[in-house]
């Protein structure tokens, strides 16, 4: 267990009455990159909402269990929201960056998360900096650092997106289809910076493509109604998989 990241222990959540995760234990390793797959409503992107309590925004949500987060139970009463979501960054399927600069969407999360202490602006600088040059923008970026964020394309705005978690050091970055409103240039370019950040972040990313499940995940977790039904590294999950429902699904006859 040492080398996980995640670990979550007889894991159940319901919306109201409706039971959308069903007593799932899995164990999310270290710096590598893991895909949640199935068909659409089986639950991935909640499961994907857990591990940051990301699903109690919503109200009338209900989860039993435990999630071990890099070693500590996210639900004992000692835990801080606002320091998980800081270890456990998420970039979500519609690039959505804050209406102002491409330097203040970097820096906003720091200049937040240091409210009482006012930074200097060197170290301001250089965490933005950091951050772009991490996710390959920063030679795109570095003359108009004062413009629009809005203005970038797609792709870049996804890129200022995970940037814009960077500064915070987190250890864990969710992704929940995040190539969906891409190109096919554009999310060839996600899945290259995905690539380089493993090892230094541990991801874990919903995607409904299985090409890219497949060309982009070093291990899959497949989910069917709430269940998880198979976990393995991405080739053998493909190539041979223990259960017939993975099979089927991996194979395009199912779901």
């Amino acid at each position: 267990m040492s080398d996980c990241s995640i670990v979550t222990k007889d894991l159940n959540l319901w919306y109201g009455d409706f039971r959308a995760l069903i007593d799932i234990d899995v164990e999310v390793r270290e710096g590598i990159i893991t895909g949640l797959i199935g068909p659409s409503g089986c639950g991935k992107s909640t499961f994907l909402r857990c591990f940051n309590r990301l699903n109690e925004r919503y109200g009338n949500v209900r989860t039993t269990g435990e999630i071990q987060v890099l070693g500590k139970n996210i639900y004992d009463p000692d835990v801080c929201l606002e320091e998980l979501r800081k270890s456990v960054g998420m970039v979500f399927q519609r690039p959505n960056p804050l209406p102002i600069s491409i330097y203040d969407n970097v820096a906003f999360g720091t200049q937040v998360h240091n409210r009482r202490t006012k930074l200097r602006r060197s170290i301001v600088d250089d965490a933005v900096e950091s951050a772009l040059r991490e996710v390959d923008l920063w030679g795109d970026v570095k003359d108009r650092l004062r413009a629009r964020a809005t203005g970038l394309t797609l792709e870049q705005q996804q890129k200022l997106c995970i940037a814009r978690l960077l500064p915070l050091k987190p250890r864990v970055i969710l992704m929940d289809e995040p190539c969906s409103a891409l190109d096919g240039e554009g999310t060839m370019a996600i899945e290259r910076l995905m690539d380089r950040l493993k090892g230094a972040y541990t991801i874990v990313i919903v995607t409904h493509n299985m090409a890219q499940a497949r060309r982009a995940t070093d291990e899959c977790l497949y989910m069917l109604l709430g269940e998880l039904i198979e976990h393995g590294t991405t080739a053998d999950l493909f190539l041979n998989p223990k259960r017939k429902e993975t099979e089927m699904y991996v194979e395009g006859r199912y779901g």
